[in-house]
């Protein structure tokens, strides 16, 4: 088995060991988190009806005149997770369960999170 197929069980792994966990409702909806390394994106999911409520990235053209070409560190997330609760207040959505995928919860991935909840999002 090569490197990069152990790497990638690796990380289906521990998408899925979180996964098990968190469930969108639609009283409670899912806050799903995904970075690059360049980028990072967010949406807000409701599982059982199968519908994105709310999405933000750094590529949308609202958030990324404010960055100024950086995209990838923890100033783009705090800015991305003002946007994504904007949106979500806009929906009428103010509690959501916090999927932070396979990552671990500390850099650009916690930035974003208390950010939302600075700007109004119950977890």
């Amino acid at each position: 088995m090569k490197k990069s197929d152990r790497i990638e069980k690796a990380t289906i792994r521990r998408k899925h060991h979180v996964r098990r966990n968190v469930v969108g409702t639609s009283d409670r909806p899912r806050l799903s988190v995904f970075r690059s390394n360049r980028h990072i994106y967010v949406q807000i999911i409701d599982d059982v009806a199968g519908l994105t409520l709310a999405s933000a990235s750094t590529r949308s053209k609202a958030v990324a005149g404010q960055l100024h070409q950086k995209t990838g560190n923890k100033k783009a997330a705090e800015a991305i997770g003002e946007a994504i609760a904007k949106q979500a207040t806009g929906v009428g959505i103010k509690c959501v369960c916090f999927d932070r995928n396979r990552y671990k919860f500390h850099g650009r991935v916690k930035a974003l999170a208390d950010a939302a909840r600075k700007a109004g999002l119950v977890f």
